[in-house]
């Protein structure tokens, strides 16, 4: 099979009509009628699931995957990768804010370059200044807690040859981030500039962006328990050098300390530091934890349609 088009369903049923007409139009166009497209249903509470499986029985190029409840975006994506057969695998989010057209000059860009994958990159990022902001901000932190460079402002929309989608759907990990795993995987990774379209609300706010954030940076970078030695040295020096002081103080001046400010303010600034650190160590066992116990980080409840050979 030449092309596999992966999308996600989610709060979908609005546009999945739309979409899934304008991803087979795309598809036929570069693939002949050489292609499948697959849908995965992450627990979308509409009727998407319902739509897709009416579309897969109209139309034997269509798979639907169906999750046994919403396991979260990334796990979505990466189920369906793995369900993939293609030889070029295009992945994109379903809401047309990304473009099914956009394959053409996708795979223009890949030919030309010669290269595993074409990523869309956004030439301005969309969205309100909180969205364009947030967004800014989460990328410039991972890179500086990771040493991850991250392409900025990326899209979900990307071509891949299968030779990379057989690497990456080799990492195993239960938290999953799929834009580090994108970037790790390696390979000759070329970005096309796309205008991204605004037509719905994100739905990753400020709360889950930091969830985000917490759990990508202690994913991929051990630098936060590294910080907390390099603080706890700091503040062991520092209280060397106090106790060195108040130690000349009372062995050549003799002068009675009033030390209560201090002594309050040093329980507080070290109580409230062991605490956070407790916190990010609490959060590393939490990875170990989850990641031994080895449960699998989606669960198929049924696929629909039939593959083709």
């Amino acid at each position: 099979m030449k092309l596999s088009i992966v999308a996600t369903l989610y709060l979908s049923e609005s546009g999945l009509s739309n979409f899934c007409r304008r991803a087979a139009r795309a598809a036929a166009a570069w693939a002949g009628d050489d292609y499948e497209i697959i849908l995965v249903n992450d627990g979308s509470p509409d009727n998407s699931l319902a739509l897709a499986v009416q579309q897969a029985e109209l139309d034997p190029h269509f798979i639907v995957v169906d999750l046994s409840r919403n396991f979260g975006h990334h796990k979505a994506m990466m189920t369906g990768l793995a369900q993939a057969q293609g030889e070029y695998i295009f992945l994109i989010d379903s809401d047309l804010e990304e473009e099914p057209e956009w394959l053409q000059g996708f795979a223009e860009h890949m030919a030309q370059s010669d290269c595993d994958v074409v990523y869309g990159v956004q030439q301005r990022r969309k969205g309100g200044w909180f969205e364009r902001w947030s967004g800014l901000l989460f990328y410039r932190l991972f890179q500086s807690l990771t040493g991850l460079a991250l392409p900025k402002d990326v899209v979900t929309a990307r071509l891949m040859r299968r030779r990379y989608v057989d690497a990456l759907v080799r990492h195993d990990e239960r938290e999953v981030f799929i834009a580090g795993l994108w970037h790790i995987t390696g390979f000759d990774q070329r970005p096309h500039a796309v205008i991204k379209h605004s037509s719905s609300a994100t739905t990753y706010s400020l709360r889950h962006k930091l969830e985000l954030l917490v759990n990508s940076v202690t994913a991929f970078s051990n630098a936060p328990l590294i910080a907390i030695f390099n603080i706890g040295l700091l503040i062991s020096l520092c209280a060397a050098a106090y106790s060195a002081y108040l130690i000349i103080v009372w062995q050549f001046f003799a002068r009675p300390l009033s030390g209560w400010t201090s002594v309050m303010a040093s329980i507080w600034l070290l109580g409230g530091l062991i605490i956070s650190f407790i916190g990010v160590i609490g959060i590393y066992l939490s990875r170990i934890y989850s990641e031994t116990k080895r449960r699998p980080y989606t669960i198929i409840r049924q696929i629909h349609g039939q593959r083709r050979p």
